[in-house]
């Protein structure tokens, strides 16, 4: 039996919607009442058009503990950082369409009060497909590359071994990361690909890139032990009165967060001072650590929590 959230494993879908919660006056200091608006939740995530994934505020709050759950940490290297950023629960809506969210954001939302409420919402999509069939990042090149797949996938997302209601959970690390187009279209096309260490025409990896690309800098099998994670991003895009904005939320999926940390801790410089390229034209703006619970009888199964 798939213990696990289906929809962590699925391809990535059409169309995504990123629903954060923050915790509301009203359950501040009541663990009762968060505990009833999780029982809602729980009857309504299926775990395939909706994943969940609740943070260390939220779990916290129930009086609860999650094993391997802990804050995001705010990290900083040579004139760049990684920012650290609360977040109560994150639901992650899958569709085809923006249309067919519409409806089960309310009935969450719904459910959810008055004990959570929206905090913000982020637009997300499939962009474009890569050489070898991927998504494309809003920059042109090819997302997901060299992503487990298989039992390596489950292997590396799904926590094992833990007991009930721990196995099968995947803990989430999530960023949302800022592009700077103008920045990334003034390098000439040879830069572009040192950046990211591929060439954009057909995502082949390059024999001469720098230390500095972004391939060296989160090569998997190169730490100690191998830092394997299962992402899930997906470019998102938001018109304004000051602009066009877009990026990517960046989301990888551990059987801890310790492979992501140490990705991340690499790109900032701290093992040798070099930098990951991408921050030449991209900057993380949020980071949160979640905990996405495993499912039980069709629902969400949040008996670690002490709901039931």
């Amino acid at each position: 039996m798939t213990l696990s959230q289906a929809g962590i494993m699925q391809p990535i879908p059409a169309i995504g919607r990123y629903v954060f919660f923050s915790l509301s006056a009203d359950a501040q200091g009541d663990a009762a009442v968060l505990r009833q608006s999780l029982q809602r939740l729980a009857a309504l995530v299926d775990g395939k058009r909706v994943v969940a994934a609740l943070g260390t505020e939220l779990v916290q709050a129930l009086g609860a503990q999650v094993p391997g759950l802990r804050p995001f940490p705010e990290l900083t290297g040579p004139g760049v950082k990684a920012p650290s950023t609360s977040v109560a629960l994150c639901l992650w809506l899958r569709g085809n369409d923006l249309g067919e969210l519409l409806q089960p954001t309310r009935a969450l939302e719904k459910a959810l009060a008055p004990a959570l409420k929206i905090s913000r919402i982020v637009e997300a999509f499939r962009h474009g497909k890569g050489p070898t069939g991927h998504g494309l990042d809003l920059t042109g090149y090819e997302d997901g590359t060299e992503n487990p797949e298989g039992e390596a996938a489950e292997a590396a997302a799904f926590a094992s071994g833990l007991g009930d209601g721990m196995d099968g959970s995947s803990f989430l690390a999530l960023q949302q990361w800022l592009h700077n187009f103008d920045a990334f279209d003034a390098m000439p096309p040879q830069e572009q690909d040192h950046c990211v260490g591929r060439r954009r025409s057909d995502n082949e990896e390059l024999d001469d890139a720098p230390e500095w690309a972004h391939v060296k800098r989160t090569a998997q099998e190169s730490f100690t032990p191998e830092a394997f994670v299962l992402r899930r991003s997906m470019p998102w895009a938001l018109h304004s009165p000051s602009g066009d904005k877009g990026g990517l939320m960046f989301a990888a999926y551990g059987c801890s967060f310790d492979a992501f940390e140490a990705q991340l801790r690499r790109m900032l410089g701290q093992e040798d001072g070099i930098v990951d390229a991408l921050f030449r034209f991209s900057t993380p703006v949020t980071g949160s650590y979640l905990w996405c619970p495993p499912m039980r009888n069709g629902q969400l199964d949040l008996r670690q929590l002490g709901v039931n």
